[in-house]
């Protein structure tokens, strides 16, 4: 697949730094003197402090909701925002206030099954807290992407999304 990169739309990868959603691991991670790259993955390492970093995130949240998503744009200036990887409401209401049409929201779903074929397991508290659901019922995003193992599928998806921003660049 042709991939946009990375000096025309952003973000389109996961990058720890450049994810909504990892800005928090990172800033947590250097905050408690942590691996930050294996608080992105599924790993017990992550699981230990899971719990800890969405309540100290809840925290930061609460005090500045724009936080994270200013750590995730700092210095960086693209014609195309896709924002991948946003964890709540006010996330979105961010990007969209800052940057308008520029801005594209990327829902990625899986089915229960294939994120447990993937070795996902529910932990209370942990995936039933906004940080895992706050955007549950959103349902205004302009790409919704299924990620079900069907690779091909994932492909074709991903294509039309690639093909989108090319249009805007």
């Amino acid at each position: 697949m042709g991939w946009v990169g990375a000096e025309k739309a952003f973000c389109f990868r996961r990058e720890p730094r450049l994810a909504a959603g990892g800005a928090d691991s990172v800033c947590f991670g250097q905050e408690h003197d942590l691996d930050f790259q294996r608080l992105l993955d599924a790993s017990a390492y992550k699981e230990a402090f899971r719990r800890d970093m969405i309540r100290w995130g809840e925290e930061k949240r609460q005090a500045d909701p724009g936080f994270f998503c200013r750590k995730v744009v700092e210095g960086v200036f693209q014609p195309v925002w896709l924002v991948s990887d946003t964890r709540r409401v006010s996330d979105i209401q961010w990007f969209r206030e800052a940057y308008g049409a520029l801005t594209q929201t990327v829902r990625v779903v899986a089915s229960e099954q294939s994120r447990q074929q993937r070795g996902w397991v529910f932990t209370t508290g942990v995936d039933d807290a906004e940080s895992e659901c706050g955007l549950d019922n959103f349902g205004a995003f302009d790409w919704v992407i299924e990620n079900h193992g069907d690779e091909q599928r994932l492909e074709e998806q991903l294509e039309k999304l690639v093909v989108f921003v090319r249009s805007r660049l």
